[in-house]
């Protein structure tokens, strides 16, 4: 989570969204600190800063999940920087969710398995991320598909003249740049189901070469009510094993 009390705006860090390249470049260039730790939430700061965010410029991220999806893949293939196997990063990288993570890494790599496998082994619930906790209450949110140019209209909207373009930071090693690629028949099928109702919320279209059908309306019904059990988990459980870390302070 990325702050400024100069030019007061606040920007909430969602894992693969492209938050690493915002977040550098805010700091760098845009009076930007970082605060608490780099994926809470805007209810994580309201509980723990006890800042008011009234006067402050709030915004966000947001991915294509079938994009997202083939991201975490490679990234657990490809195991970059060691994040799964080096004894330093699993010693800070030690929450639930990490532990799941090396899970589905042993799984995945004791397998040899490949993406179509990967999504119908560990995507079966339609899909949701913490972004439906407060995104929807923000100034704005911009697409990671239009990162370069959201980030230039969120800087103006917030009076500040950009400095330079964006650059790219944190790109995924070994992924094919036309994330569709990995999809078969198969995957496109599990994907409609659990993706579709969440591409809905968000104004992302299921790609035409995948018919015409719609999102299965037992989907979105099934969405909303995981909905429940999963903030449950995100504003509670996820921020009782994350406060146990040191606190950034600006």
């Amino acid at each position: 989570m990325i702050i400024s009390h100069r030019h007061r705006y606040l920007f909430v860090e969602v894992p693969r969204t492209g938050s690493t390249a915002v977040s550098a470049e805010l700091q760098e260039h845009y009076d930007g600190q970082p605060i608490l730790r780099k994926h809470a939430t805007l209810r994580d700061y309201l509980r723990e800063a006890g800042g008011d965010v009234s006067n402050y410029f709030v915004f966000s991220t947001v991915r294509n999940p079938l994009d997202v999806a083939v991201t975490r893949y490679v990234h657990l293939r490809e195991n970059p920087r060691g994040h799964f196997t080096d004894p330093a990063e699993i010693a800070v990288r030690n929450s639930i969710a990490s532990r799941l993570e090396r899970r589905v890494f042993r799984w995945l790599h004791r397998n040899d398995a490949s993406f179509e496998e990967f999504l119908l082994r560990w995507y079966v619930v339609p899909y949701d991320t913490w972004t439906s906790l407060d995104h929807k209450r923000m100034d704005h949110v911009m697409r990671y598909e239009s990162l370069a140019d959201d980030f230039e209209t969120l800087l103006r909207r917030v009076g500040i003249a950009p400095v330079r373009p964006l650059p790219a930071r944190n790109v995924t090693p070994g992924k094919d740049p036309d994330f569709l690629n990995y999809y078969t028949p198969r995957a496109a099928q599990r994907a409609r189901w659990v993706f579709g109702p969440y591409m809905e919320e968000w104004g992302y279209e299921l790609p035409e070469s995948w018919s015409s059908r719609p999102v299965p309306a037992t989907a979105k019904v099934y969405l909303h009510f995981a909905r429940w059990f999963r903030r449950l988990y995100w504003t509670n459980f996820r921020y009782l094993d994350y406060v146990r870390r040191p606190v950034r302070t600006s």
